[in-house]
């Protein structure tokens, strides 16, 4: 066998696009895709939010122009607004943000910035999380370290366990935060929860990175799932030897913009501290990585979020998404207590696009081997590919694995 170039193994393959090339290849016609976090309509289809449809129309002679490095300035300040709210008029002088490459190129950005700027010694990222947060962290040169995130036990946050982790952190170390709708989990903090996080980082100096991801998708409620990073600009940034917090914000889920590459990267620090050179630094790394963000996609966001009427139909459609998965979670909830007998109450409280169904490596092996339906390893469904087409499917095909080998902590059986 040749030797390899320069000694480099071949990487892994990534988990998530293996499986959906393999499913893409299964010629079984009842395949079901849970991969993908991607909304797809009753049909299993795409869907081109209305929002978005009319304001392309309305960009029909758009520019094809470079942006500058930092990207578009109204779409930078339209983003801060939905993010930040009504903090985003006191944020304007120790604020610094750029338009990145959807959510994935903000959390890189950050982590280059604080690898070489504010060097941590440890980041922590959740016990689970989204599994590119220890990529780009490890890439970043930073060692990772987890924190319990997720309870089996109570299929919740495990709050003790975060808490008492986070507390052996150092001043400047790294914490990953999802804002809402946590990926992998489906499980957020209440409010009483994220204040004590807030207490424990403010006490400790830690830098957080808030991933907001989905934003109005995860409830409808585009206030309500800004709520924590709100809180934390509030609180933890009132003492003004904090070393602040970022926000990477992606508009994939909650515009369905998926393919446009659209995001934002927002630099918070106290008040009185000047954030000119910090942008001009993450400008610097931006023109290394793309030199320029792309036009179109940011277009849209502006045209929909500038417009009031865009805007409220925007809104009505996000509650469309985020009802329609309410209700495919509470029937598939309906379904597995049915064919299982076991308390499946945790799919439907869990919220925006994914569920940590329970199932183990070995349940989720069996169930595409044997029904042709994909999940990642993990256990992490797609609420998303399911309907009204497939989902007896579904909850029969869990029922059956579910029969041979049970749930983990699956808790008291029903009376049904």
């Amino acid at each position: 066998m040749a030797n390899q170039y320069l000694g480099l193994q071949i990487a892994p393959t990534d988990i998530a696009f293996g499986l959906m090339a393999d499913f893409d290849d299964n010629p079984h016609p009842q395949k079901v895709s849970l991969i993908a976090g991607a909304y797809r309509d009753e049909n299993g289809d795409p869907w081109v939010i209305p929002s978005v449809k009319e304001a392309k129309k309305r960009l029909s002679q758009t520019m094809h122009e470079y942006l500058g490095i930092a990207g578009s300035p109204n779409f930078i300040n339209l983003s801060k607004d939905l993010i930040f709210g009504p903090l985003a008029s006191s944020l304007q002088e120790n604020t610094a943000s750029i338009q990145t490459v959807s959510g994935t190129g903000a959390n890189h950005i950050a982590a280059t910035f604080l690898a070489r700027h504010l060097r941590p010694n440890r980041v922590f990222v959740p016990s689970p999380t989204w599994i590119n947060h220890k990529s780009i962290w490890e890439m970043a040169g930073v060692p990772v370290a987890e924190y319990p995130y997720y309870s089996l036990a109570t299929k919740g946050v495990n709050l003790p366990g975060m808490l008492n982790s986070l507390d052996q952190a150092e001043p400047n170390d790294v914490v990953i935060l999802q804002a809402c709708a946590h990926n992998p989990t489906g499980v957020d903090p209440t409010k009483s929860q994220w204040t004590q996080v807030a207490d424990l980082v403010r006490r400790k100096k830690l830098f957080v990175v808030f991933d907001s991801a989905y934003q109005g998708f995860a409830t409808g409620d585009v206030d309500g799932d800004a709520w924590a990073v709100r809180h934390f600009v509030e609180n933890v940034l009132a003492h003004f030897t904090h070393p602040g917090l970022f926000v990477a914000q992606s508009f994939s889920k909650n515009f369905g913009l998926y393919g446009e590459r659209v995001g934002a990267l927002h630099l918070v620090v106290p008040q009185g501290i000047s954030t000119q050179g910090a942008r001009s630094e993450l400008m610097a790394i931006a023109r290394a990585e793309y030199s320029n963000p792309p036009r179109f996609g940011a277009s849209i966001v502006e045209t929909v979020l500038g417009d009031e009427q865009l805007r409220a139909q925007w809104k009505a459609d996000l509650d469309t998404m985020s009802s329609r998965i309410h209700k495919i979670r509470s029937l598939l909830r309906r379904r597995l207590e049915k064919v299982t007998g076991l308390d499946w109450s945790h799919v439907e409280e869990q919220i925006g696009m994914f569920s940590y169904t329970g199932l183990t490596k070995e349940q989720v092996s069996q169930l595409q081997e044997d029904f042709q339906i994909y999940l990642l390893p993990s256990g992490r469904m797609s609420v998303c590919g399911l309907n009204a087409q497939n989902i007896n499917y579904v909850a029969h095909a869990i029922g059956e694995v579910v029969k041979k080998s049970g749930l983990p902590d699956s808790g008291y059986a029903l009376e049904i």
